[in-house]
């Protein structure tokens, strides 16, 4: 089942619009991206004023969200892709989205709380690495005194952490883009592959906003082929 019976109990307070109606690009983390924006959107029962009063005094917000395209799972390791795909570790030591309980947890930047025409309430937020239409059920603000903390160990993510393509594309082919450029060349940095499956004579097809993004990699240079509106 693609929901768990823990997300069947309780119920969503918002729902995600990004660029990414697939999962395939989305960045592995929160905060990756800076440029990436997605808008967080209340639903009718919670999009009101009195719901966000003070929200606007902080820089930071979690989100705590379902995998909805995901089951859930009952493994007790996983292998997370930039460990090569054949590493395993405790599902409780990794962020992978196959869990006993498919919830998410993302720290995201605040950018500005907007209301709409129709009067539903947004949250547009920097950072995010969220599906289009992923379901969110809590929001809190991310609180310095608490939720950083000085010296604290990276585990084995300080081994993959560096890991970073260089993009190359023919002049003007992004203006298509306009203020979404950046974004789409932050997450194609990122290498959104597989670790462990990657073939160099394949070209890759990545749905981002309105565009399918063609590109190929060799060695470590992404090069984009062509935008082409979906």
């Amino acid at each position: 089942m693609a929901c768990n019976e823990l997300l069947k109990t309780i119920k969503p307070v918002a729902v995600v619009r990004s660029d990414f109606p697939e999962k395939f690009g989305i960045p592995r983390q929160a905060g990756l991206v800076p440029e990436l924006e997605a808008r967080v959107e209340l639903l009718p029962e919670f999009s009101h004023p009195e719901a966000v009063r003070a929200l606007e005094q902080f820089s930071h917000i979690w989100l705590i969200w379902g995998f909805s395209e995901n089951s859930t799972s009952s493994n007790l390791t996983v292998r997370p892709p930039r460990l090569g795909g054949s590493t395993r570790v405790g599902v409780f030591a990794s962020r992978s989205p196959f869990r006993p309980n498919g919830l998410g947890l993302s720290a995201v930047k605040l950018k500005k709380i907007v209301t709409g025409g129709d009067g539903i309430i947004s949250i547009i937020v920097g950072g995010a690495d969220l599906l289009d239409g992923t379901p969110v059920y809590d929001i809190k603000p991310y609180i310095p005194l608490s939720d950083c903390i000085e010296g604290a160990l990276d585990g084995y993510t300080a081994e993959t952490k560096s890991h970073k393509l260089k993009v190359v594309y023919q002049s003007e082919m992004l203006d298509v883009l306009k203020d979404k450029k950046e974004a789409l060349i932050g997450v194609l940095e990122q290498d959104p592959r597989q670790t462990y499956f990657q073939e160099p004579s394949r070209i890759y097809g990545l749905y981002f906003s309105d565009f399918n993004i063609k590109f190929k990699v060799t060695d470590n240079i992404l090069e984009i082929l062509a935008v082409e509106k979906r």
